[in-house]
């Protein structure tokens, strides 16, 4: 038998790959709020059905949130098919309204019983190992078996319809012509997103929930363009955060799903940083290296209209290069040496030639520049 520490990362990292999957078409069809939407409107459901069943532990509990979270989506495009409203201020409206609903029914109707909002937005994940099951003569927490389960569903929707997912979150209107519904599918991605919110809420809250959803898909969208290593990506982003999240919250004495939600920033904001397509360091690095890139073709430039004239040995110097760029001393080194570096260029003391591969590339900046102006 696993040790509860061993249970609690587990239940994390099923949850962290159920959530991985969905999130990201959730982040490439620029939907990411309508988790967060989902994952507080469900309660709605989640109440509703109890009023009915009388039993918080029944998995039918499952079939009334996804019935809600489809509502807010029908709630939600019904008001942005107006033209009134666009999509981030239509949710703004459906799922506060739903959510309080739930809200009220549970303080007024359901006090007694263990649905609270602090359970609904912040799990009992550090509790979920003491809820067990037995299934083929195997002793799990109740999480593993649900959070399994769903995640095997997401798994056999992508397989199965992974190419249609494709075309329809990139080409909609492509997705049409082949002759599938790229709505249908919306509204099928839009039940599993439901689903598994709600099997995952009651060990790791809804906060954790869209916090796994979004956070390691967007980590993984800074990294890759490709669909299939997004999703891969994303999961291990998500069990990453599971893992490193736990033993932060265990050091800390720290909330665990709390700490789980703070180590998918964590990642994201690394990636924010670090990405070698989307970071903000290596755009900076790329945008200085172009701007020296541009200063020295802009030399070459200069010189390649002296040299061989007889003002070449005054006006193809370093310093008078200097005074007509308007350039600082440590500027016009730096693009001398990257002249140098790329051979377009020879320095002998003061003076500057340009080598055949630089009278080539003058050439080639002139034909553009006149290209662009015309």
């Amino acid at each position: 038998m696993m040790g509860p520490e061993i249970e609690i990362i587990i239940i994390a990292s099923l949850v962290a790959i159920a959530c991985a999957i969905p999130g990201v078409f959730l982040v490439l069809r620029k939907m990411s709020l309508m988790s967060d939407a989902i994952s507080h409107s469900i309660l709605l459901g989640i109440i509703l059905s109890f009023f009915i069943i009388k039993d918080v532990s029944s998995p039918l509990l499952i079939i009334g949130a996804a019935l809600t979270g489809v509502l807010t989506v029908t709630m939600t495009e019904i008001i942005i098919n107006t033209g009134k409203l666009k999509e981030d201020a239509s949710i703004g409206l459906v799922f506060p309204f739903l959510f309080s609903i739930g809200v009220i029914l549970i303080t007024k109707y359901a006090g007694s019983v263990h649905i609270d909002t602090d359970a609904v937005l912040l799990g009992e994940l550090a509790f979920a190992p003491f809820h067990r099951a037995e299934f083929f003569s195997i002793d799990l927490p109740v999480s593993i078996w649900i959070v399994s389960a769903i995640l095997f569903v997401n798994v056999l929707f992508v397989l199965l319809f992974y190419k249609e997912l494709k075309i329809a979150t990139f080409d909609p209107g492509l997705a049409t012509a082949l002759g599938f519904s790229p709505q249908l599918l919306h509204y099928a991605l839009m039940t599993l997103v439901s689903i598994t919110t709600v099997g995952a809420f009651d060990s790791v809250g809804a906060v954790l929930v869209v916090a796994l959803m979004i956070a390691p898909p967007a980590t993984a969208y800074l990294l890759t363009n490709d669909l299939l290593f997004m999703i891969l990506l994303s999961s291990f982003f998500g069990i990453l955060s599971a893992v490193s999240g736990y033993f932060v919250a265990n050091y800390f004495n720290a909330s665990i799903a709390g700490s789980i939600a703070m180590m998918t920033g964590v990642f994201f904001f690394l990636a924010f940083l670090f990405s070698t397509s989307h970071g903000i360091i290596f755009k900076a690095l790329y945008h200085h290296k172009r701007k020296h890139l541009f200063a020295t073709q802009m030399l070459i430039v200069h010189l390649s209209l002296h040299q061989g004239k007889p003002e070449e040995k005054i006006e193809n110097t370093i310093s008078n290069s200097m005074k007509h760029l308007n350039w600082s001393e440590s500027f016009t080194k730096k693009s001398v040496d990257l002249g140098l570096k790329k051979k377009w260029m020879t320095k002998k003391g003061n003076q500057l030639s340009l080598t055949k591969e630089g009278k080539q590339v003058a050439i080639e900046v002139m034909t553009t520049t006149k290209l662009i102006e015309e």
